[in-house]
């Protein structure tokens, strides 16, 4: 028989939200409840009979709550297999009530950690006699219903009413794996916690977990499964967003957003970023976010043309106005005001996301990429170059318009697929060459789309004329330089560090350029 009729539960929560109204819906159906502390206050707040655990088991609480449901009166009532006759008759010698059903959440360990407190506090805050239910409960799934989560209450109420008061195997089997996952985040999400706690950046075992956010149409093509997890990280960013209006996210979307907010963020200045396929196709800094979107579309107006717009200041009107000229998969602001949120009112695809704050560039944290049979963990690349730390390696110097250029394309060339080069001017990218085997292929290809730009425009001359130039990783020789100031840049920056920097430094000295070192690599593959 696969239904299991529920006459017995225990409950041992920390939130309460709809815990009256399932409780009320067991005591209806003559279910008895076993509870503790501030659970048991709380269903007989509500006029509901509850037998305390202290009492059921005539043990009393003790150790400040540490030892309340570690108990073989509560643990056998939870493993012992019904049917089973010496399990039966072990139950019956010691007076072992079966318990039909388990509803525990843990002590509030990862929100604990968030609000900031100390390792005391913490230390309190992880749960030991929850697990223990909970583990065991699930293993006795065929036997017995184990609920951990407060949206789960719906379900057994449903097959409940449906099977006379019992609950199916299959949904037992589905709400003991939840179970086990949610066990299991829990551990990770200590062991994480005491990692850090000990300075230990690299662990000798190490767990990653997430809660399900959205289920996805399909992954990076319609061939692939797909689903967004979030790992409780406070971030500000697609995981925390709210989506204002627009169609439902894809994996692509998801992807490329999280790409354009972080680069957004790099700035104190306003600062707006436009993605496609992960990497930037226009960035400008500007004195408002309606001016650097102008200047940032106007690096690469073809490829902008159904990518993704980020920025670090309030989404207002005329900035919307703006973007709703061309056609835009996702906006994703800190903020966005009425005017905003009208102008996009008529783009009822376009998604639009706010996320109450910006994350923290310099804010340490790690990146995880699967492999073949494992996982590379790295520290996030969250290195910032100051102008005090650069190094002035040509013969002429930088000049200060130069030298803020010079700033703003290398925090942007963090954020382009290696092999990158960025041009920028006047705080604005002119220029963009991305991901190609070669550097100085990237330094033609930013210049060729700075060039079919302005052409476009009907400019005179390419943005790039005049303007900085700005690598990810030393130049190797001196080609990828020379064609960036083939293209006319003025001023490079670039990590130094190659056998041949002599060499590309003698070449920029010819070419009357200015070049500084920054000894910061930053790959991006």
């Amino acid at each position: 028989m696969t239904a299991r009729p529920i006459r017995r539960a225990l409950f041992s929560v920390s939130d309460k939200t709809g815990l009256v109204e399932f409780g009320r819906f067991l005591h209806e159906r003559g279910v008895e409840i076993l509870s503790t502390g501030g659970t048991a206050k709380a269903l007989r707040d509500a006029s509901l009979p509850v037998t305390d655990v202290s009492d059921y088991t005539g043990f009393p609480e003790m150790l400040d709550g540490r030892v309340k449901t570690l108990h073989p009166l509560v643990h056998g009532g939870l493993l012992g297999i019904r049917g089973n006759a010496e399990h039966e008759a072990a139950m019956a010698k010691h007076g072992i009530q079966p318990i039909d059903l388990l509803v525990v959440n843990l002590y509030p360990f990862e929100s604990t950690v968030a609000k900031g407190a100390d390792f005391e506090t913490c230390i309190e805050n992880i749960d030991i006699g929850g697990p223990a239910l909970i583990r065991g409960a699930s293993k006795n799934h065929t036997d017995v219903t184990v609920v951990v989560d407060v949206e789960d209450y719906q379900p057994v109420m449903e097959s409940m009413s449906a099977h006379g008061g019992a609950t199916t195997l299959e949904l037992r089997r589905r709400l003991a794996a939840t179970a086990y996952a949610r066990t299991g985040a829990y551990d990770a999400a200590i062991s994480a916690w005491f990692a850090g706690q000990i300075g230990e950046t690299f662990p000798r075992r190490v767990v990653v977990s997430g809660e399900l956010k959205q289920s996805l149409r399909y992954g990076e093509n319609p061939h692939q499964q797909a689903a967004f997890y979030v790992t409780g990280d406070q971030r500000p960013g697609i995981a925390t967003a709210r989506q204002l209006q627009g169609k439902e996210l894809s994996y692509n979307n998801l992807n490329d957003t999280d790409a354009a907010f972080e680069l957004a963020a790099e700035f104190d200045r306003p600062a707006v970023a436009i993605i496609k396929h992960a990497n930037p196709c226009g960035v400008a800094v500007a004195g408002d976010v309606v001016s650097a979107y102008r200047q940032a579309l106007a690096c690469d107006p073809v490829s902008a043309f159904g990518g993704i717009v980020a920025m670090n200041r309030k989404l207002d009107g005329a900035t919307a106005e703006e973007i709703c000229k061309l056609f835009t998969e996702v906006v994703i602001a800190p903020e966005a005001d009425e005017a905003a949120v009208a102008a996009f009112a008529a783009k009822k695809n376009l998604r639009l996301l706010v996320t109450g704050g910006m994350p923290d560039p310099s804010a340490p944290g790690m990146t995880l990429r699967a492999v073949a049979g494992g996982y590379l963990f790295q520290n996030k690349d969250n290195g910032r170059v100051l102008e005090s730390e650069l190094r002035v390696v040509t013969k002429r110097a930088p000049s200060p318009q130069e030298l803020a250029d010079l700033l703003i394309a290398f925090r942007i060339c963090k954020h382009v697929k290696s092999n990158a080069i960025v041009y920028v001017k006047d705080g604005a990218t002119v220029g963009i060459g991305a991901g190609q085997m070669s550097r100085v292929d990237s330094s033609r290809i930013a210049a060729w789309k700075s060039k079919e730009a302005a052409e476009a425009a009907g400019l005179a001359q390419p943005g790039t004329i005049g303007s900085v130039v700005a690598s990810d990783a030393f130049f190797p020789f001196a080609d990828g330089l020379l064609a960036a100031a083939a293209a006319g840049a003025t001023a490079v920056i670039q990590p130094g560090g190659s056998m041949r920097d002599a060499e590309v430094i003698a070449a920029a000295d010819e070419a009357g350029l200015a070049m500084v070192f920054t000894g910061m690599r930053h790959f991006r593959h």
